[in-house]
Protein backbone atom coordinates (compact mmCIF):
# COMPACT_ATOMS: atom_id res chain seq x y z
CA UNK A 1 0.00 0.00 0.00
CA UNK A 2 0.97 3.79 -0.11
CA UNK A 3 0.62 6.34 2.39
CA UNK A 4 1.16 10.03 2.18
CA UNK A 5 2.14 10.35 5.94
CA UNK A 6 3.72 12.95 8.50
CA UNK A 7 7.33 11.78 8.91
CA UNK A 8 8.44 14.94 10.57
CA UNK A 9 6.19 17.43 12.27
CA UNK A 10 5.56 20.51 10.03
CA UNK A 11 7.30 18.87 7.18
CA UNK A 12 6.06 18.24 3.92
CA UNK A 13 4.34 14.98 3.83
CA UNK A 14 6.18 11.58 2.34
CA UNK A 15 4.76 9.21 -0.03
CA UNK A 16 6.06 6.12 1.93
CA UNK A 17 5.46 2.24 0.54
CA UNK A 18 4.23 -0.09 3.26
CA UNK A 19 3.14 -3.58 3.30
CA UNK A 20 -0.83 -4.13 2.88
CA UNK A 21 -2.05 -5.22 6.29
CA UNK A 22 -3.36 -8.57 6.43
CA UNK A 23 -6.65 -8.44 8.37
CA UNK A 24 -7.18 -10.66 10.91
CA UNK A 25 -9.85 -11.35 13.50
CA UNK A 26 -12.88 -9.11 12.98
CA UNK A 27 -10.79 -6.73 10.89
CA UNK A 28 -12.04 -6.04 7.36
CA UNK A 29 -9.27 -4.48 4.85
CA UNK A 30 -11.05 -1.75 2.35
CA UNK A 31 -9.25 -0.24 -0.60
CA UNK A 32 -9.83 3.59 0.21
CA UNK A 33 -11.84 5.73 -2.57
CA UNK A 34 -12.12 9.17 -0.57
CA UNK A 35 -10.93 10.79 2.02
CA UNK A 36 -11.80 14.22 3.18
CA UNK A 37 -8.97 17.05 4.67
CA UNK A 38 -10.38 18.00 8.21
CA UNK A 39 -9.04 20.85 10.20
CA UNK A 40 -7.82 18.62 13.11
CA UNK A 41 -5.80 17.17 10.75
CA UNK A 42 -3.21 20.78 10.79
CA UNK A 43 -3.24 20.02 14.17
CA UNK A 44 -1.64 16.83 13.79
CA UNK A 45 0.56 17.59 10.69
CA UNK A 46 1.81 21.06 12.82
CA UNK A 47 2.29 18.41 16.19
CA UNK A 48 0.80 20.45 18.81
CA UNK A 49 -2.49 21.85 20.20
CA UNK A 50 -2.59 25.56 21.70
CA UNK A 51 -3.25 25.08 25.73
CA UNK A 52 -3.13 28.74 26.10
CA UNK A 53 -1.10 29.47 29.77
CA UNK A 54 -0.71 25.64 30.12
CA UNK A 55 1.87 25.81 27.05
CA UNK A 56 1.36 22.99 24.20
CA UNK A 57 0.43 19.91 24.13
CA UNK A 58 2.50 17.88 22.08
CA UNK A 59 1.76 15.02 19.50
CA UNK A 60 3.23 12.53 22.07
CA UNK A 61 1.37 13.53 24.81
CA UNK A 62 -1.52 12.35 23.07
CA UNK A 63 0.12 8.91 22.37
CA UNK A 64 0.43 9.75 18.41
CA UNK A 65 3.29 7.99 16.84
CA UNK A 66 4.97 8.87 13.24
CA UNK A 67 5.32 8.21 10.33
CA UNK A 68 1.41 8.52 10.47
CA UNK A 69 -1.14 9.49 7.34
CA UNK A 70 -3.52 11.05 8.67
CA UNK A 71 -7.19 11.02 6.79
CA UNK A 72 -10.09 10.26 9.63
CA UNK A 73 -13.21 11.06 6.73
CA UNK A 74 -13.28 7.34 5.01
CA UNK A 75 -14.90 5.64 2.77
CA UNK A 76 -13.46 2.71 0.73
CA UNK A 77 -14.46 -0.55 -0.86
CA UNK A 78 -14.39 -4.20 1.06
CA UNK A 79 -11.32 -6.43 0.09
CA UNK A 80 -11.24 -8.98 2.63
CA UNK A 81 -11.93 -9.69 5.88
CA UNK A 82 -10.74 -11.54 9.12
CA UNK A 83 -12.03 -14.92 9.99
CA UNK A 84 -14.20 -14.08 13.01
CA UNK A 85 -15.90 -11.21 10.81
CA UNK A 86 -17.28 -13.94 8.18
CA UNK A 87 -21.01 -14.03 9.59
CA UNK A 88 -21.15 -10.07 9.39
CA UNK A 89 -22.37 -10.63 5.74
CA UNK A 90 -20.00 -8.69 4.15
CA UNK A 91 -19.00 -9.01 0.32
CA UNK A 92 -16.23 -8.16 -1.45
CA UNK A 93 -16.46 -4.32 -3.23
CA UNK A 94 -19.11 -2.98 -0.62
CA UNK A 95 -19.03 0.52 -1.25
CA UNK A 96 -18.24 1.91 3.64
CA UNK A 97 -18.37 4.55 5.12
CA UNK A 98 -15.66 4.00 7.83
CA UNK A 99 -16.11 4.91 11.29
CA UNK A 100 -12.92 6.10 12.79
CA UNK A 101 -13.38 6.89 16.34
CA UNK A 102 -12.52 3.48 17.38
CA UNK A 103 -11.18 2.70 20.85
CA UNK A 104 -10.06 -0.70 22.44
CA UNK A 105 -13.03 -2.27 21.63
CA UNK A 106 -13.74 -4.39 24.64
CA UNK A 107 -14.37 -1.72 27.59
CA UNK A 108 -18.36 -0.54 28.00
CA UNK A 109 -18.09 2.49 26.31
CA UNK A 110 -16.95 0.22 22.84
CA UNK A 111 -19.57 -1.94 23.38
CA UNK A 112 -22.09 0.03 23.79
CA UNK A 113 -21.10 1.66 20.10
CA UNK A 114 -19.81 4.39 21.83
CA UNK A 115 -16.26 4.09 20.84
CA UNK A 116 -15.19 8.07 20.79
CA UNK A 117 -14.97 7.79 24.66
CA UNK A 118 -12.75 4.80 25.49
CA UNK A 119 -11.05 5.16 28.12
CA UNK A 120 -8.70 2.44 27.39
CA UNK A 121 -6.89 3.08 24.70
CA UNK A 122 -8.07 5.18 21.91
CA UNK A 123 -7.44 4.24 18.54
CA UNK A 124 -8.75 6.87 15.85
CA UNK A 125 -8.07 6.23 12.14
CA UNK A 126 -5.96 8.95 11.10
CA UNK A 127 -4.77 9.84 14.80
CA UNK A 128 -3.17 6.77 16.11
CA UNK A 129 -3.04 4.57 13.71
CA UNK A 130 -2.93 5.01 9.34
CA UNK A 131 -5.71 6.80 8.20
CA UNK A 132 -7.26 8.14 4.81
CA UNK A 133 -4.14 9.46 3.48
CA UNK A 134 -3.34 5.80 1.98
CA UNK A 135 -4.50 3.89 -0.47
CA UNK A 136 -5.84 0.97 2.06
CA UNK A 137 -7.26 1.03 5.48
CA UNK A 138 -7.87 -1.89 8.24
CA UNK A 139 -11.77 -1.04 10.16
CA UNK A 140 -11.81 -3.10 13.23
CA UNK A 141 -14.91 -4.75 13.49
CA UNK A 142 -17.89 -4.91 10.40
CA UNK A 143 -19.87 -2.74 13.03
CA UNK A 144 -18.03 0.19 12.40
CA UNK A 145 -18.72 0.40 8.61
CA UNK A 146 -22.00 1.77 7.46
CA UNK A 147 -23.21 1.14 3.98
CA UNK A 148 -23.00 4.05 1.37
CA UNK A 149 -26.30 3.34 -0.21
CA UNK A 150 -27.11 5.60 -2.98
CA UNK A 151 -24.80 8.93 -1.72
CA UNK A 152 -21.88 10.48 -3.35
CA UNK A 153 -18.88 9.19 -1.56
CA UNK A 154 -16.94 12.43 -2.05
CA UNK A 155 -20.09 13.82 0.23
CA UNK A 156 -20.21 11.15 2.23
CA UNK A 157 -16.86 11.00 3.30
CA UNK A 158 -17.26 14.43 5.47
CA UNK A 159 -20.02 12.49 7.42
CA UNK A 160 -17.92 10.28 9.34
CA UNK A 161 -16.10 13.31 11.08
CA UNK A 162 -17.70 16.72 10.25
CA UNK A 163 -20.85 15.16 9.42
CA UNK A 164 -21.40 13.30 13.04
CA UNK A 165 -19.04 15.86 14.77
CA UNK A 166 -21.89 18.67 14.22
CA UNK A 167 -24.76 16.15 14.87
CA UNK A 168 -23.47 15.39 18.07
CA UNK A 169 -23.08 18.65 19.30
CA UNK A 170 -26.30 19.69 17.80
CA UNK A 171 -28.03 16.97 19.78
CA UNK A 172 -26.87 18.19 22.56
CA UNK A 173 -28.56 21.41 22.61
CA UNK A 174 -31.85 20.07 21.33
CA UNK A 175 -34.76 20.07 21.42
CA UNK A 176 -35.48 23.65 20.71
CA UNK A 177 -38.30 26.03 19.15
CA UNK A 178 -37.55 25.84 15.32
CA UNK A 179 -37.95 29.60 15.70
CA UNK A 180 -35.01 30.39 18.29
CA UNK A 181 -31.97 30.90 17.22
CA UNK A 182 -28.90 28.64 17.32
CA UNK A 183 -25.51 30.07 16.73
CA UNK A 184 -22.57 28.48 14.85
CA UNK A 185 -19.24 29.51 14.84
CA UNK A 186 -17.26 28.84 12.19
CA UNK A 187 -18.37 28.59 8.46
CA UNK A 188 -15.83 26.10 7.54
CA UNK A 189 -16.72 22.43 6.54
CA UNK A 190 -18.19 21.68 9.99
CA UNK A 191 -20.22 25.10 9.52
CA UNK A 192 -21.54 24.18 6.79
CA UNK A 193 -22.79 20.49 7.57
CA UNK A 194 -24.17 22.34 10.67
CA UNK A 195 -26.13 24.07 8.82
CA UNK A 196 -27.31 21.29 6.69
CA UNK A 197 -27.75 19.39 9.65
CA UNK A 198 -29.91 21.96 11.49
CA UNK A 199 -31.96 22.01 8.13
CA UNK A 200 -32.34 18.65 7.94
CA UNK A 201 -34.01 18.84 11.83
CA UNK A 202 -36.32 21.65 10.77
CA UNK A 203 -34.67 24.24 12.67
CA UNK A 204 -35.24 27.79 10.83
CA UNK A 205 -33.04 30.08 12.79
CA UNK A 206 -29.33 29.39 12.21
CA UNK A 207 -26.98 32.64 12.87
CA UNK A 208 -23.55 31.83 11.39
CA UNK A 209 -20.47 33.58 13.02
CA UNK A 210 -17.28 34.24 11.48
CA UNK A 211 -14.43 36.13 10.13
CA UNK A 212 -14.68 35.67 6.32
CA UNK A 213 -17.56 37.80 4.61
CA UNK A 214 -16.90 35.06 1.70
CA UNK A 215 -17.56 31.79 3.56
CA UNK A 216 -20.51 33.91 5.39
CA UNK A 217 -22.00 34.53 1.83
CA UNK A 218 -21.52 30.92 1.41
CA UNK A 219 -23.06 29.84 4.93
CA UNK A 220 -26.15 31.94 3.64
CA UNK A 221 -26.08 30.33 0.21
CA UNK A 222 -26.22 26.88 2.06
CA UNK A 223 -29.23 27.96 4.40
CA UNK A 224 -27.93 30.38 6.84
CA UNK A 225 -30.74 32.76 8.29
CA UNK A 226 -28.44 35.48 9.46
CA UNK A 227 -24.56 36.07 9.33
CA UNK A 228 -22.08 37.95 12.11
CA UNK A 229 -18.80 38.91 11.05
CA UNK A 230 -16.33 38.75 13.90
CA UNK A 231 -14.31 41.37 12.87
CA UNK A 232 -13.85 43.52 16.16
CA UNK A 233 -14.42 43.57 20.02
CA UNK A 234 -18.45 43.81 19.55
CA UNK A 235 -18.59 40.16 18.12
CA UNK A 236 -20.82 39.17 21.15
CA UNK A 237 -23.10 42.12 20.76
CA UNK A 238 -23.67 41.97 17.09
CA UNK A 239 -24.99 38.31 17.85
CA UNK A 240 -27.33 39.43 20.23
CA UNK A 241 -28.37 42.35 17.72
CA UNK A 242 -28.78 39.82 14.85
CA UNK A 243 -30.43 37.37 17.39
CA UNK A 244 -32.86 39.94 18.99
CA UNK A 245 -31.49 39.31 22.33
CA UNK A 246 -29.45 37.04 23.73
CA UNK A 247 -29.08 33.17 23.07
CA UNK A 248 -29.93 29.78 24.19
CA UNK A 249 -27.36 27.48 22.12
CA UNK A 250 -24.27 28.72 20.87
CA UNK A 251 -22.17 25.69 18.83
CA UNK A 252 -18.14 26.67 18.39
CA UNK A 253 -16.91 25.05 15.53
CA UNK A 254 -13.73 27.36 16.05
CA UNK A 255 -13.24 27.44 19.84
CA UNK A 256 -10.33 29.71 20.60
CA UNK A 257 -9.58 32.17 22.94
CA UNK A 258 -11.83 35.15 20.74
CA UNK A 259 -14.53 32.65 20.27
CA UNK A 260 -14.89 31.36 23.79
CA UNK A 261 -15.19 34.41 25.24
CA UNK A 262 -17.87 36.08 22.80
CA UNK A 263 -20.14 33.08 22.79
CA UNK A 264 -20.03 33.11 26.75
CA UNK A 265 -20.99 37.02 26.73
CA UNK A 266 -23.98 36.02 23.90
CA UNK A 267 -25.16 33.58 26.40
CA UNK A 268 -28.80 34.10 27.81
CA UNK A 269 -30.11 32.97 31.26
CA UNK A 270 -29.95 29.02 30.98
CA UNK A 271 -27.99 29.14 27.86
CA UNK A 272 -25.60 26.55 26.95
CA UNK A 273 -22.22 26.65 25.00
CA UNK A 274 -21.01 23.57 22.91
CA UNK A 275 -17.21 23.36 22.81
CA UNK A 276 -16.19 21.61 19.32
CA UNK A 277 -13.17 22.86 17.60
CA UNK A 278 -9.28 22.74 18.32
CA UNK A 279 -8.16 26.07 17.55
CA UNK A 280 -6.65 26.67 20.98
CA UNK A 281 -6.00 28.78 23.95
CA UNK A 282 -7.93 29.19 26.83
CA UNK A 283 -11.65 30.92 28.44
CA UNK A 284 -11.42 32.83 31.41
CA UNK A 285 -14.66 33.41 32.75
CA UNK A 286 -16.08 35.56 35.83
CA UNK A 287 -17.02 32.40 38.06
CA UNK A 288 -20.23 33.95 39.74
CA UNK A 289 -21.91 34.47 36.50
CA UNK A 290 -22.15 30.52 35.62
CA UNK A 291 -24.34 30.17 38.97
CA UNK A 292 -26.56 33.55 38.59
CA UNK A 293 -27.04 32.66 35.14
CA UNK A 294 -27.63 29.00 35.18
CA UNK A 295 -25.16 28.71 32.05
CA UNK A 296 -23.68 25.25 31.11
CA UNK A 297 -20.52 24.79 28.58
CA UNK A 298 -19.74 21.49 27.31
CA UNK A 299 -17.44 20.06 25.49
CA UNK A 300 -18.30 17.64 22.51
CA UNK A 301 -16.09 14.99 21.00
CA UNK A 302 -16.70 13.86 17.49
CA UNK A 303 -19.76 11.67 17.84
CA UNK A 304 -20.44 8.18 17.83
CA UNK A 305 -21.06 5.32 15.11
CA UNK A 306 -24.95 5.19 16.40
CA UNK A 307 -24.75 8.49 15.34
CA UNK A 308 -23.25 8.05 12.44
CA UNK A 309 -25.67 5.06 11.06
CA UNK A 310 -28.82 7.55 12.16
CA UNK A 311 -27.08 10.72 10.08
CA UNK A 312 -26.66 8.48 7.39
CA UNK A 313 -29.84 7.14 6.98
CA UNK A 314 -30.95 10.90 7.30
CA UNK A 315 -28.64 11.72 4.08
CA UNK A 316 -29.91 8.68 2.31
CA UNK A 317 -33.67 9.80 2.82
CA UNK A 318 -32.98 13.43 0.64
CA UNK A 319 -32.80 15.18 4.05
CA UNK A 320 -29.85 16.47 4.60
CA UNK A 321 -28.81 19.39 2.12
CA UNK A 322 -25.17 18.58 0.47
CA UNK A 323 -22.22 20.89 1.23
CA UNK A 324 -19.99 22.24 -1.24
CA UNK A 325 -17.53 19.81 -1.66
CA UNK A 326 -13.82 19.82 -3.86
CA UNK A 327 -12.17 17.01 -4.86
CA UNK A 328 -8.24 16.40 -5.20
CA UNK A 329 -6.03 13.46 -5.86
CA UNK A 330 -4.88 11.59 -3.34
CA UNK A 331 -1.26 12.16 -4.17
CA UNK A 332 -2.03 15.40 -3.25
CA UNK A 333 -3.00 15.79 0.02
CA UNK A 334 0.17 18.27 0.76
CA UNK A 335 -1.23 20.46 -1.22
CA UNK A 336 -4.84 20.55 0.03
CA UNK A 337 -3.23 20.50 3.63
CA UNK A 338 -1.63 23.82 2.35
CA UNK A 339 -5.35 25.49 1.09
CA UNK A 340 -6.95 24.39 3.92
CA UNK A 341 -3.96 26.45 6.17
CA UNK A 342 -4.35 29.37 3.80
CA UNK A 343 -8.14 29.52 4.71
CA UNK A 344 -8.91 29.27 0.87
CA UNK A 345 -11.41 26.19 1.34
CA UNK A 346 -15.25 26.47 1.33
CA UNK A 347 -17.00 23.64 2.11
CA UNK A 348 -14.76 20.47 2.04
CA UNK A 349 -11.30 18.89 -0.10
CA UNK A 350 -12.23 14.99 -0.54
CA UNK A 351 -9.06 13.74 -1.41
CA UNK A 352 -9.97 10.50 -4.10
CA UNK A 353 -7.84 7.64 -5.62
CA UNK A 354 -8.47 8.88 -9.02
CA UNK A 355 -5.01 9.45 -10.55
CA UNK A 356 -3.34 9.13 -7.15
Amino acid sequence: MRAWSVVETGKPLKELELPTPEPTGKQVLLEITHAGVCHSDLHIWEGEYDLGSRGKMKLTDRGVVLPLAMGHEIVGKVLKWGPEANSAGLKVGDHMIVFPWVGCGKCAECLADEDNMCRVKPASLGVYQNGGYATHVVAPEPRHLVPLGNLDPSLAATYACSGITVFSAINKVMPMPPDEPIVVVGAGGLGMNAIAVLKAKGHKRIVVVDVSQAKLDAAKTEGASDTVLADGPDTAKKIIDTAGGAVGAIIDLVNGTDTARFAFDALRKGGKLVQVGLFGGEMNIPLPLMPIRALTIQGSYVGNVKELRELVGIAQSGKLPAIPITNMPLNQANAALNRLKDGKVVGRIVLTADAA
